[in-house]
């Protein structure tokens, strides 16, 4: 047998034809429960993994990747973020012989609406979501009809890691927080507060810890001093200015602040005129045209996770009883860009 197995190599292996080795990995419904286990210990035990553009997805009709075209926030600022991704993902799928189809949805309800209507018009063979939010019924009714998908973010509100009905793809953000902050300890700040999100908000929360855990190891600050350098806004750069005022409010003098958003830190920068070091999160081009650091989102890994969770040996879909040692999730690391800041601007200006 060759380094690399084959479908023929698994069908001899299990006792069973090319084909049904075929239906196992694009249709296993179709496969009687029995056959499948045998099938799926002889992938496991030989280490068969697919060549993507070989498989097609799961029945190699469309080769058709979904994805909802998002309108980001109202600022534009972090809405590059979701560009950037799909331009990376379609660059990547095309290498693959892939295809990318955009559509777009006002709400939640009417995405699921939109699934409905191109998986029975047999338009896409998989979906890839992002901004995930607790309970999103999205994944619900993705799991529910069969369909293969992976998610842009953690299925937030359960047990993220080990579930076994959600394949995802995520940028640790609490990881980028920590990085951020540890950054400003080190320069002698010490008074560093956070400008987040109102809680709630999966990614928002994962953020603040990443301040909140690194500012109880290395400040020397108190709890209660802490939560009051703790102050939410909604995303958007007024929303970002008002809270760093009402953070000086609370807080009296501050050293540093790191944000959620870039769209936040530049709200922030605009309150305090350049005087106190900013730190954003997501690298967009307005913090790199601005000059203020930023947390850099890695979103060609992030592409390369979506896609091998749907062309790998899970192809999309989770089947809890399934002999499939690959990793279901991908937790990519992001890096703290430094940048000089910008000039300070006299109050007023």
């Amino acid at each position: 047998m060759g380094v690399h197995p084959t479908v023929e190599d698994v069908a001899v292996a299990a006792g069973v034809s090319r084909q049904t080795v075929s239906n196992v990995l694009n249709s296993p419904a179709v496969v009687r429960p029995e056959t499948r286990e045998r099938v799926e210990a002889a992938i496991a035990e030989l280490g068969y993994r697919p060549h993507a553009s070989a498989r097609r997805l799961r029945t190699q009709k469309s080769s058709m990747i979904g994805i909802r075209l998002d309108p980001g926030t109202v600022d534009g600022i972090s809405g590059s973020i979701l560009d950037r991704f799909l331009h990376a993902l379609t660059e990547q799928a095309d290498a693959m012989h892939l295809r990318v189809l955009l559509f777009t949805a006002a709400d939640p309800e009417d995405e699921i609406r939109q699934f409905q209507r191109l998986s029975e018009g047999a338009d896409v063979d998989a979906f890839v979501l992002t901004s995930t939010f607790h309970g999103d019924p999205r994944t619900e009714w993705l799991i529910e009809h069969g369909q293969s998908f992976v998610t842009f973010g953690r299925p937030w509100g359960i047990d993220d890691m080990a579930d076994p009905k959600h394949l995802w793809v995520d940028v640790d953000g609490r990881h980028g927080l920590r990085e951020a902050t540890t950054h400003l300890l080190a320069t002698g700040a010490r008074r560093i507060g956070f400008l987040g999100w109102p809680a709630g908000s999966g990614t928002g929360d994962d953020r603040r810890r990443g301040w909140l855990e690194t500012m109880r190891d290395g400040s020397g600050l108190s709890d209660a001093t802490l939560e009051t350098l703790d102050v939410s806004a909604e995303d958007g750069v007024n929303s970002g200015a008002d809270a760093l005022r009402r953070l000086e409010a609370a807080a009296g003098t501050i050293d540093a602040v790191v944000c959620a958003s870039d769209s936040l830190a530049l709200g922030a920068l605009m309150a305090t005129g350049g005087r106190i070091p900013v730190i954003g999160y997501d690298n967009t081009p307005v913090a790199a045209s601005i000059g203020f650091s930023s947390v850099e989102q890695p979103l060609d890994e992030v592409a390369t996770g979506v896609l091998e969770l749907l062309t790998g040996a899970h192809g999309g879909r989770m089947n809890p009883g399934a002999a499939i040692t690959d990793p279901r999730h991908r937790l990519v690391a992001p890096r703290l860009v430094v940048r000089d800041g910008p000039p300070v601007i006299a109050a007023g200006h």
